[in-house]
């Protein structure tokens, strides 16, 4: 007789739903978690675009944050598609309310004096959630055969975590350039 353990490991193994759940079941929570993947990178544009337009003396992080700009349009209208091709759409209500906290973030951040850094942690950050989103839906994509999808998933994923990579290796440096204007004093915050 099997353990408990190896039971559940045979079934993921072979993608086998658990008692109670069926392959319908799975595909709810997979489109579920694939608008709020496509909710999160709408809330990134916002994000971005809010803080690019006040990085003018950080040429190197704006550069950077402008290539992330367009993976992350690319990222967003994929997904719109992938939705679209499940035959369900993007959700309005959360996209609405992920752009809606994105800017509140932004408009936050503009009264904030060290304003550049508290958006360069926020960033990578929201690149680690990003990249935990994408990590569950190319698990749950295997699990439903999607591997259109999966191939889609792993771009974003590698992109984001080219993103989060940049932000942590660059962080000594930005904040190097923040002290540096505060101390001279020059406009740093931006």
């Amino acid at each position: 007789m099997l353990s408990f353990s190896e039971v559940h490991a045979e079934r993921v193994h072979r993608h086998i739903p658990q008692e109670g759940k069926t392959m319908d079941d799975i595909r709810e929570h997979y489109l579920a978690w694939l608008r709020d993947a496509h909710a999160m990178e709408e809330q990134a544009l916002t994000m971005m675009r809010g803080m690019l337009s006040r990085l003018e003396n950080y040429p190197v992080l704006c550069a950077r944050m402008e290539k992330h700009v367009a993976e992350t349009e690319r990222q967003a209208e994929s997904l719109r598609k992938l939705l679209e091709g499940r035959d369900s759409g993007a959700s309005v209500v959360k996209d609405t309310l992920g752009k809606a906290t994105a800017l509140g973030q932004a408009l936050g951040g503009m009264f904030a004096d060290d304003e550049v850094i508290k958006g360069v942690m926020a960033s990578y950050t929201f690149e680690q959630m990003e990249i935990a989103a994408y990590k569950v839906l190319i698990s749950t994509a295997a699990v439903l055969e999607d591997t259109t999808a999966i191939s889609i998933f792993e771009e974003n994923l590698a992109e984001e975590q080219d993103m989060a990579d940049w932000l942590f290796d660059h962080l000594d440096q930005t904040t190097r350039i923040f002290l540096a204007r505060d101390e001279a004093g020059l406009p740093a915050r931006r």
